[in-house]
């Protein structure tokens, strides 16, 4: 009977450590995504930081687009509270699926300013709006990539809560599945085309 307990006793010990290890492992998956997308903060709130120049820029020599230079602003207005939304619940579907529409209501509006101010040769010469619109480039690319890096962290993440026996850990802690944060028209997959 003294083996049965012990052997049985084991058992339970290896459990233990078991299920700590799946439990440690979601959480540093959960909290890597959730890194990952503090990247992408980081480089959107740069995006968001180089728009309100841009139109600055523009407005001198662009007078009678008022709308263009108007949307531009609603679009980054709605693109900063999009990402609020997703950093406050980084993984959350409804958060990113704002989150994304809001992004791409704002490449729209920089693409029609960018079209706009293809009528000015003024503005494509100076210095300041070359400058910002290489800076805006620049981002772009930093973006795709630190959306990249999350969604494959995402990707991990829901991987490892689903696979048997993390499922099952996974459900009795709650740990919910995280979002990707996608962009649905492969028109809008396309950095905005920046050239003055």
């Amino acid at each position: 009977m003294g083996i049965s307990v012990l052997v049985l006793l084991l058992v339970v010990v290896i459990a233990g450590f078991m299920i700590v290890g799946i439990y440690n492992g979601l959480v540093t998956s959960r909290n890597a995504y959730k890194n990952a997308f503090a990247q992408i903060d980081v480089q959107l709130n740069r995006r968001y930081d180089l728009i309100p120049n841009l139109v600055e820029t523009a407005k001198g020599y662009m007078a009678h687009e008022r709308e263009t230079l108007e949307a531009v602003i609603q679009a980054r207005a709605a693109a900063v509270s999009g990402l609020k939304a997703a950093s406050a619940n980084p993984g959350d579907p409804n958060a990113m699926a704002q989150l994304a529409n809001a992004d791409q209501g704002l490449t729209g509006a920089l693409s029609r300013l960018m079209v706009v101010s293809e009528s000015y040769p003024d503005l494509k010469a100076n210095q300041n709006m070359m400058q910002l619109s290489e800076e805006l480039t620049s981002t772009e690319n930093r973006v795709a990539f630190a959306r990249q890096a999350y969604n494959d962290s995402v990707m991990g993440y829901n991987n490892k809560r689903e696979v048997f026996p993390s499922n099952i850990i996974a459900g009795m802690f709650n740990f919910a599945a995280a979002s990707l944060l996608e962009i649905t028209e492969p028109a809008k997959r396309e950095a905005p085309k920046v050239s003055f």
